[in-house]
């Protein structure tokens, strides 16, 4: 059974700093891209930040110059250093992945169960 596990979310001051991290477990055979994604109460979820198997990033521009995406291919494991937080940016975290598992042909998209971040004085 294939797994993404967030972790890192939590409360912090605006201006201040997080770090969440996903891990992926089970049969896995290929990863196409790993990225984060944020849904914030009555929005629809969007993309923050991805990147790809041959390191291609791409970035919301809301997030350009503040958060950093970044992946360990031997752990399999993507990171996001998100810097100069903002109220705003509250929201729950979710990890995606695009992967082929053991016993399929092509590749198919993953979620992790959410972070809840809150940037709040």
């Amino acid at each position: 059974q294939v797994q993404l596990v967030e972790s890192g979310g939590g409360l912090v001051q605006p201006g201040g700093s997080l770090r969440l991290s996903c891990a992926a477990s089970g049969s896995i055979f290929g990863i196409n891209y790993m990225g984060w994604y944020r849904q914030a109460p009555g929005k629809q979820r969007e993309l923050v930040a991805l990147i790809t198997s041959g390191d291609f990033i791409n970035y919301a521009d809301y997030v350009k110059g503040r958060f950093t995406i970044s992946r360990d291919t031997a752990k399999r494991t993507v990171y996001l250093q998100m810097n100069s937080l903002k109220p705003e940016d509250t929201a729950v975290y979710y990890c995606g992945a695009d992967l082929k598992v053991g016993g399929s042909y092509g590749y198919t998209h993953y979620w992790g169960q959410g972070t809840q971040v809150t940037v709040s004085s």
